[in-house]
């Protein structure tokens, strides 16, 4: 139980560090951006469609001649085009085409958000019982998707719940560290609402599908490479499994957490940062300068892991050659890596590995654990 809150404690603290002063910084516009890209999506995306500049939206105010549809197109673009940068595949979501959704199971749905009241009432009709929404405040207003409008209205009817449970878009760490209290939440609501769930992200393709994995690989008794063949069957995605497993050790084995230094040993430098680690690509963490070493340094606390991460050095992504690397990806970029491990405990360790491994699986205890623990986790607003 002490395990339990503390485990609930630091994933409301990686919540909340979503509003953390970390700077954010768009990663396609840096020619030496960390990830891989794969051909996969909703949408057929061409080699054009992927290194086509986009003007961002932020700040922008459409002329007269500007129509709502253009409008609605360049966001689709521009989240297009973060998306398949952070998540290392080509994703396209268009959602100016309303939303997208498959049966993964005949009781499980995953797809893309909701937009207007009225999709409530094209759930109903396929027997959609919770309506289980992942995304975060800033995700509904890029869109201007009215949450509130659509709660209200399904508060009209006794057949269909509207639950959310927060997770930050494009941030396996983030996915990792709320999946516990995300999944026992929807646990729950499916124990007590029964028929079909819908879980949904903004696009339906990374988050909402992640948590359709952890649900299924936790509860539903499939095993984890199952539980992604099925899916992947039933619709084209990109979960971050490394996140379901570390999670599910962190569950069984406990979290804990090992202090890390990463340091930059060049002085002739205005600004260091680090992006990647634990707080996602899409934010920036600046080092402090140390005169008596004439270095710079980070010092963290990370919870048992691998964390990929890339220095920015006066604006200039690059990777420290002093510290551990990555293999070339198919791109040939390599980023730096940390692995955290906690050797007090060689059981633990034992069965970390296993469950982070290539292909894991539960034993029968393992899965009981884990559903008494979901079913212990605090209820709380997510």
């Amino acid at each position: 139980m002490r395990f339990l809150h503390a485990l609930f404690s630091l994933s409301f603290s990686i919540f909340r560090s979503s509003v953390l002063p970390f700077e954010s910084v768009v990663a396609r516009h840096h020619k030496n951006l960390p990830f891989s890209t794969l051909s996969m999506g909703i949408f057929n995306s061409s080699h054009h469609n992927r290194s086509m500049a986009i003007k961002s939206t932020s700040g922008s105010v459409p002329s007269a001649e500007t129509s709502s549809s253009d409008v609605k197109e360049e966001k689709s673009e521009t989240y297009s085009h973060d998306m398949t940068a952070a998540m290392g595949a080509v994703l396209t979501y268009r959602h100016e085409l309303g939303m997208n959704y498959n049966f993964i199971r005949p009781d499980l749905i995953v797809g893309s958000c909701l937009q207007t009241p009225e999709d409530v009432d094209k759930l109903r009709k396929i027997g959609v019982k919770t309506i289980f929404c992942l995304q975060q405040n800033p995700d509904l207003e890029y869109f201007g998707v009215d949450i509130k409008a659509i709660q209200e209205y399904a508060k009209t009817f006794n057949d269909i719940q509207h639950l959310r449970a927060e997770i930050r878009d494009f941030d396996a760490f983030d996915l990792r560290m709320r999946l516990p209290a995300v999944v026992s939440k929807l646990y729950k609501a499916v124990t007590s609402n029964g028929g079909v769930t819908y879980i949904h992200c903004t696009a339906g393709l990374g988050r909402a599908p992640a948590v359709a994995l952890a649900y299924m690989f936790w509860v539903l008794g499939y095993k984890l490479d199952e539980a992604n063949r099925l899916l992947q069957s039933k619709r084209s995605c990109f979960p971050k499994l490394d996140a379901i497993k570390s999670a599910t050790a962190d569950i069984l084995t406990g979290l804990s957490k090992k202090p890390v230094t990463l340091s930059w040993e060049h002085r002739n430098c205005s600004r260091v940062e680090i992006s990647g680690l634990d707080i996602g690509w899409g934010q920036r963490m600046p080092l402090n300068f140390d005169d008596k070493r004439g270095s710079w340094f980070l010092n963290r606390e990370l919870p048992e892991g691998r964390y990929e991460y890339k220095y920015i050095v006066d604006g200039e992504w690059t990777c420290n050659k002093d510290e551990l690397v990555t293999s070339p990806n198919k791109d040939g970029h390599v980023n730096n890596f940390v692995q955290v491990l906690d050797g007090t405990n060689g059981a633990n360790a034992s069965l970390r590995e296993r469950l982070t491994g290539d292909d894991p699986d539960l034993i029968k205890d393992e899965r009981l654990r884990i559903k008494e623990f979901l079913e212990a986790f605090p209820d709380e607003d997510l």
